[in-house]
């Protein structure tokens, strides 16, 4: 018998490409925790894929850059490149929240 995995439509599944424990992507994947933390509260997966461990999963996503963050759920699939630092843009980005008007 064929199991089904349900999806949570609620969860957020996010995945952070990086290329080793470089600086950049410690600090990438801990601004991410700190947004999630914050906006996702228990409704999110954060899945960390080392392409220097599998460089193969750089295809499926399209990888060209890292680190590299890819919001697989919600639809539609959204990319931010860099160590996700600016947190204003991240949020925009992943459409948390709406840009200010200046």
């Amino acid at each position: 018998m064929k199991k089904t995995v349900k999806i949570d439509p609620d969860i957020w599944e996010l995945r952070l490409y990086v290329a080793g424990q470089t600086p950049k992507a410690i600090t990438a994947f801990s601004n991410l925790k700190k947004i999630c933390e914050e906006h996702l509260a228990g409704k999110y997966r954060i899945e960390v894929i080392d392409l220097l461990e599998n460089p193969q999963l750089a295809r499926g996503d399209q990888i060209v850059a890292l680190p590299t963050l890819v919001r697989n759920l919600p639809q539609p699939i959204r990319k931010i490149i860099g160590d996700l630092s600016n947190t204003e843009r991240v949020l925009v980005g992943l459409d948390l929240r709406p840009l200010r008007p200046k």
